[in-house]
C-alpha cells in the first residue's frame, strides 16, 4: 500500500507544550488538504497518510511539504514486517543504475535481523538482482530507505523531500503585515510564518494615484502567500487623501518619512481592532531612504506594538533568493506602482530627527486623516 510520511523536527525540541504544537501541525496539514480524500494518523514520533488516490500522490507531497512544521515528505510502500515482503518492495522501488546505499531503522526489535543486518541482506539482494547496481556507503546517488515500526509495519521508499520546516501557523501569535507589491514584504510574511505566526495583510492603495491592476498585483501575491499562510485576508486602505495632504503641506524632502508613520499609526488600530500582537514590515537596515536607522526610529515612535522586520539584515540578493523559491518574485517585479511609488522626492531625508518630524507634519490634521482612512477600508479575504 502506497503511503505518505511525514516528519517534523523542531517540534521535538518542545516540552510539556509539545502537544499543542503537534495538534497545530495536523491541524494545518489537514487544512492543506482539504479538497482531498485521505486518511490521516501520527505514528511514533510522524504522521502517516494512506488511502488516497495515486494519482494524486504528488499532489498531495507538494501540499504538504510546503506547510510550516514539515521537516521532510516522502511516498513510500508500506509493507507487513515480513524480510520476502521488504525485499519485494525494495526490489520494486530500487533504482536502475548506479551507486546506492540501504538505510535501516528498526524500531521493532523483535524483527529478526538488526538494523546493519538487514541492510547488508537487502543490499545483497538488489546487487543479485541487478548489475548496473553498485554499493556506495559514503556518497551514494541513490538511497533506499526500510524503517521498521512498532506495529508490525515496515515503511520502505527512496526519497525524503524536504519540506518547509519552521513551526505550525497559528502557534506564534498573530501579526499585520504591510504588504506592498514590491519583492520585499511578501518575503517578509513568508518569514514570520515560518515562525508561527497567523498573518493578516494591509495595502496602502492610492487611486487614482495608483492603477487597479496595483491593487490586484497584491491580491495576486496575497494569494501565492496563502500557500504558506494557510488563511488569508487583505484590509485594503485608501490612501489617497492622506499622501494628498502630506504632498500640499509637508515639505517634499519629508514625504516619504510622514508617510511611513501614517502607515504605522493605520496598522496599530487595525493590528488591537483584530487582536494582533506586532506589525510585520519588509523593511532592511540601509536600503533606502526609508530604511536608515533614523528613519525607523522616527516611525517606530508611533507605535507601541512591536515592529516585526524579518529582513533587516538581509541584502537585496538574499530577498530576492527567497522571493523566487516561493514564487513571489515574478509578480512582485510586474511594472505597477504602488503608493509608495507616489510623490517621490528627489532628496528624502535620511536621517530625520524625530522633533523635526513631529514639527513638520504638526500641521495635519493627523487624527481625522487616520480616522478617514480606517472608515474606509476594503476587507477582502483571499
Amino acid at each position: 500500500m502506497k503511503v505518505i510520511l511525514i516528519r517534523y523536527s523542531e517540534i521535538h525540541l518542545k516540552g510539556n507544550n509539545r502537544g499543542f504544537f503537534e495538534n497545530a501541525l495536523i491541524n494545518n496539514i489537514r487544512h492543506s488538504l482539504a479538497d482531498k480524500k485521505y486518511k490521516l494518523v501520527k505514528q511514533s514520533g510522524r504522521y502517516v497518510i494512506s488511502e488516497f488516490e495515486e494519482s494524486e500522490a504528488d499532489s498531495i507531497v507538494e501540499t504538504v511539504r510546503n506547510v510550516f512544521g514539515v521537516y521532510s515528505v516522502s511516498l513510500a510502500d508500506e509493507v507487513k514486517s515480513d524480510y520476502e515482503e521488504i525485499k519485494k518492495s525494495a526490489l520494486a522501488i530500487a533504482p536502475e543504475s548506479g551507486t546506492f546505499k540501504v538505510v535501516c531503522n528498526r524500531a521493532d526489535k523483535r524483527f529478526p535481523l538488526n538494523s546493519m543486518q538487514l541492510a547488508s541482506s537487502i543490499g545483497g539482494d538488489l546487487l543479485e538482482n541487478n548489475g548496473k547496481l553498485s554499493v556506495d556507503l559514503h556518497k551514494p546517488q541513490h538511497l533506499v530507505n526500510i524503517d521498521v515500526r512498532e506495529n508490525g509495519k515496515t515503511f520502505v521508499f527512496t526519497n525524503s523531500i524536504k519540506g518547509v520546516n519552521g513551526m505550525p501557523v497559528g502557534t506564534g501569535g498573530k501579526g499585520v503585515l504591510l504588504l506592498s507589491g514590491g519583492i520585499d514584504s511578501p518575503v517578509a510574511c513568508y518569514m514570520m510564518a515560518k515562525r508561527g505566526m497567523s498573518i493578516r495583510a494591509i495595502h496602502f492603495h492610492s487611486y487614482p494615484f495608483t492603477s487597479l491592476q496595483a491593487k490586484e498585483k497584491v491580491l495576486t501575491l496575497a494569494k501565492i502567500l496563502k500557500k504558506y499562510t494557510l488563511h488569508m485576508t487583505v484590509d485594503v486602505v485608501s490612501f489617497t487623501e492622506i499622501q494628498t495632504a502630506i504632498h500640499e503641506k509637508c515639505p517634499e524632502e519629508f514625504m516619504i518619512t510622514i508617510m511611513r508613520r501614517f502607515m504605522m499609526r493605520i496598522a496599530e488600530r487595525l493590528a488591537k481592532k483584530y487582536g494582533c500582537g506586532a506589525i510585520i514590515t519588509g523593511e532592511s537596515l540601509g536600503q533606502v531612504a526609508s530604511q536608515t536607522l533614523e528613519s525607523i526610529t522616527s516611525t517606530n515612535a508611533v507605535a507601541t506594538l512591536p515592529v516585526l522586520r524579518p529582513l533587516i539584515g538581509f541584502d537585496k540578493d538574499e530577498i530576492i533568493e527567497i522571493a523566487k523559491r516561493i514564487d513571489t518574485f515574478e509578480t512582485s517585479i510586474l511594472p505597477y506602482e504602488d503608493c509608495c511609488t507616489i510623490f517621490l522626492p528627489k532628496n528624502p531625508v535620511t536621517k530625520p530627527r524625530l522633533d523635526v518630524v513631529k514639527r513638520v507634519e504638526s500641521v495635519l490634521d493627523i487624527d481625522a486623516l487616520v480616522e478617514q482612512a480606517l472608515e474606509n477600508v476594503e476587507i477582502i479575504a483571499v
